[in-house]
């Protein structure tokens, strides 16, 4: 009997392994470089074990986009909780964790889902129903126009960080994030 018969598995582990790599690889290399093969080689996992929890490229897209969001959600609603205004709270959590290089710790794999949500229908739906889902829930509290600015303001943001122009140093933006998080108050 071989080893791998009596090795423990980790399907969780492995599962996260291969998003890392797929998302390591499109940083690298492009997002055309994401193959099912390219994963599984890097990653040191047989496409088989890929295929076990990624059947193609598309979903192995909507495991990084799920995956993403469910960790932006956990963020959203830790910053929402600690903020003791309702007016614009939603907009405040967003701003700070997109706009605050230490506000998001999945940066680069969201830097590879955006290129993907540039290029793949389905994702761009799936970010849109999202958007729309949070809008509707804060609709009470994030309905403003300045609300609606901000959270422009910071997707126009991150764009410019993902094409890495313009550069911002800390100081302008930290000035830029103050006067974005007073807007969301008003």
């Amino acid at each position: 009997m071989s080893k791998a018969h009596h090795r423990k598995k980790h399907p969780e582990a492995v599962r996260q392994q291969l998003l890392e790599v797929a998302a390591k690889l499109s940083l690298e290399k492009g997002p055309a470089s994401v193959t099912l093969d390219a994963v599984s080689q890097a990653a040191g996992v047989s496409k088989g074990g890929l295929l076990h929890h990624f059947p193609n490229k598309l979903s192995l897209l909507d495991g990084l986009f799920d995956d993403l969001t469910e960790k932006f959600d956990r963020a959203l609603a830790e910053r929402m909780r600690d903020d003791p205004e309702p007016k614009g709270r939603f907009t405040r959590a967003y701003a700070a964790i997109w706009f605050l290089p230490e506000g998001l710790s999945d940066g680069e794999q969201w830097k590879v889902l955006t290129v993907a949500l540039i290029s793949e229908p389905h994702l761009r739906e799936r970010w849109r129903q999202w958007v729309d889902r949070h809008l509707a829930e804060n609709v009470g509290t994030d309905s403003t126009l300045d609300a609606m600015l901000v959270r422009y303001a910071v997707d126009g943001l991150w764009l410019a960080d993902l094409l890495g122009a313009p550069v911002m140093d800390a100081a302008p933006r930290a000035a830029m994030l103050e006067r974005l998080m007073a807007l969301s108050r008003t």
